[in-house]
């Protein structure tokens, strides 16, 4: 008899990232591949806190705590009462961590930038994922990553042997399902084609301080650098960054709103000194922006022959290869065709069937 599969639903409620919205796409992807082929004989379950709001899911049953717990801090009802109430049951973890006690568990960790790129987060930030990983990597009985970088990233710094991490590549096709939304184009006065997106990140490996260098050259005086996320101006400024006046910030968009900034794009730039995976060149070149990345990390993995790449450490080459993006009409063109070849590889539906062909490998019926 089948053990049931559980979904690690801490996630939920929390402040949206780029993980949560992976873990998301994964669970609805789930769901439909169960309606569409039984991809696994278990059944599946999504464990909850008490308040939270879930999408609605046809094959996956939604479990919500004991309200006896609904005041346990997130860490403890991870690690605490998750594995106790899910004791008989088989848990995935989609978000990087999960419970330490529960050894029939598997667990997605995207990265090993908490050992790669140190400056980018607190320390204690940096103690408290190391030492997850360190008994996550042993303890579980499946971990699962993004990317074949990301993956020997993590058997280098000791996380998991290499036969125990299985690559599972992300989707992008849920920008295809989403209306765009354009009002941002006339609130920040931008020309179609003509402006370049990108993260707003003050994370030292996301390299946005290259951008800005990049921005303030006069090749790219007349084009517009318009930064989406949490940072703002003052952020970079605090960190003793310059912002030229052809930068704006966009703020926390919704994802109409960012689907509608990268439509109308000229540019998509990204350039990142690693990545674990690199989900928004993929999503831009699903909705026909051209990309300008680095050759770090996952990216090339990710973006193949479909990005244009430019030396990260190099503020020229960044304003020499946008500026042939939006002049050169045939590099264009080349680009936008590449690019929707390159993201109609990546799909949701094959990232849950290739996820579920792993957990199956771990939990036969």
């Amino acid at each position: 008899m089948y053990k049931t599969i559980a979904f690690n639903g801490k996630f939920f409620g929390a402040e949206p990232t780029g993980v949560h919205r992976v873990a998301e796409q994964l669970i609805a992807a789930t769901d439909a591949l169960i309606a569409e082929q039984s991809a696994h004989g278990a059944p599946y379950a999504l464990v909850i806190r008490t308040s939270v709001k879930v999408p609605p899911y046809r094959n996956i049953l939604c479990v919500r705590e004991n309200p006896l717990f609904h005041r346990m801090h997130r860490i403890a009802w991870e690690q605490a009462y998750l594995p106790l109430a899910r004791r008989k049951d088989f848990i995935l973890n989609l978000c990087n961590l999960g419970p330490l006690f529960h050894h029939d568990s598997a667990t997605l960790i995207h990265d090993a930038q908490v050992y790669s790129a140190p400056e980018s987060y607190s320390l204690s930030f940096r103690l408290w994922y190391k030492f997850l990983f360190f008994f996550i990597g042993r303890r579980h009985k499946l971990i699962v990553t993004v990317s074949e970088f990301s993956r020997k990233e993590l058997v280098h710094y000791g996380v998991a042997s290499a036969d125990k991490i299985v690559v599972v590549h992300n989707g992008c096709d849920h920008v295809l399902q989403v209306r765009p939304d354009e009002r941002q184009l006339a609130t920040l006065n931008l020309e179609p084609k003509r402006y370049v997106l990108a993260l707003a990140n003050t994370q030292k490996h996301k390299n946005v301080a290259m951008l800005l260098k990049a921005f303030a050259k006069p090749e790219l005086k007349d084009v517009t650098l318009v930064l989406f996320g949490g940072a703002s101006k003052g952020d970079f400024e605090n960190l003793g960054h310059a912002v030229p006046p052809n930068v704006r910030f966009a703020g926390r968009v919704t994802d109409p709103e960012l689907v509608g900034l990268m439509a109308n794009a000229g540019a998509l730039a990204f350039p990142s000194l690693t990545e674990g995976f690199g989900l928004p060149p993929l999503e831009a070149m699903a909705l026909g922006c051209p990309v300008v990345a680095a050759p770090f990390g996952a990216l090339p993995e990710v973006c193949g022959e479909a990005a244009l790449y430019a030396d990260p450490f190099d503020a020229d080459a960044w304003s020499q290869k946008i500026r042939t993006v939006l002049d050169d009409e045939a590099t264009r063109e080349a680009l936008i065709s590449a690019g929707r070849r390159q993201a109609d590889i990546f799909t949701w539906k094959q990232a849950a069937r290739n996820l579920f062909d792993a957990v199956r490998a771990v939990t036969p019926g």
